[in-house]
């Protein structure tokens, strides 16, 4: 199981969100810094996010997103903001390895099913979910803003339909929270899909970890719990492994 550090980007720096809200947000400074930092403890991969680009549109934090897969050493995962084939080639050429895809996915399907087919085995889908008072697992889009009306087992069924290589789920509820992942949610997810299935939201300790391995699931993107120190990213790549 690898360990993707993940890096959420903001107005140029590096934050993490409580449960997906704007206005709770802890910054962590240069995200360069950061970066470097997460490599030399080993980190299997880098998971990018413009938080800025993903409710807004466009490339705010692109710039650094470049300059961070050029510089990584190891693979990286990047997102926000994808809308467009141009803006996948662009990463790609960028040295991103994987391009992570959301709101676009869902919206406008006919766009996904063409990023994946102009870049075969190289766009995934993040699809990030709450849970609904009836239960629902209802995936957001526009950075976790709105709600999409869809549970996320029918948005796997979809976007594999349309070509994702991956998909990153993301339990919005938990993540920032050091709570522990949705593991029911993580369990159901791969019972349906196809492609590998990286798990987003909630990690806060080693055993977290012990339990993802036991779902089964390929990759763990891992953020806060690696930022405010429960453990370090060489723990949680030894742990993986």
């Amino acid at each position: 199981m690898d360990v993707l550090a993940a890096i959420d980007l903001r107005a140029g720096q590096a934050v993490r969100l409580l449960r997906g809200r704007y206005e709770d947000e802890t910054q962590y400074g240069d995200p360069f810094e950061l970066a470097q930092s997460f490599l030399d403890q080993g980190a299997s991969w880098l998971h990018l996010v413009d938080l800025d680009a993903a409710r807004d549109g466009g490339r705010a934090n692109r710039a650094i997103v470049t300059r961070i897969a050029e510089m990584s050493s190891v693979p990286v995962e990047a997102g926000g903001g994808v809308r467009s084939v141009a803006d996948v080639e662009q990463l790609v050429n960028a040295g991103v390895r994987r391009v992570i895809v959301g709101t676009t996915a869902l919206m406008d399907p006919a766009e996904l099913a063409a990023m994946t087919a102009a870049f075969p085995g190289v766009v995934a889908v993040g699809l990030d979910y709450r849970l609904t008072t009836s239960g629902m697992r209802e995936v957001a889009v526009r950075g976790w803003v709105e709600g999409a009306g869809l549970d996320v087992i029918d948005a796997i069924r979809q976007v594999e339909d349309a070509g994702a290589s991956a998909i990153i789920t993301t339990a919005i509820d938990r993540d920032g929270t050091l709570e522990g992942p949705d593991i029911e949610g993580l369990s159901a997810a791969m019972k349906v899909a196809t492609v590998p299935v990286i798990a987003s939201g909630g990690v806060g300790c080693l055993q977290d970890l012990v339990d993802l391995r036991g779902v089964g699931v390929p990759g763990v993107v891992v953020g806060k719990a690696l930022v405010e120190g429960a453990f370090s990213v060489a723990e949680a790549v030894a742990q993986c492994r």
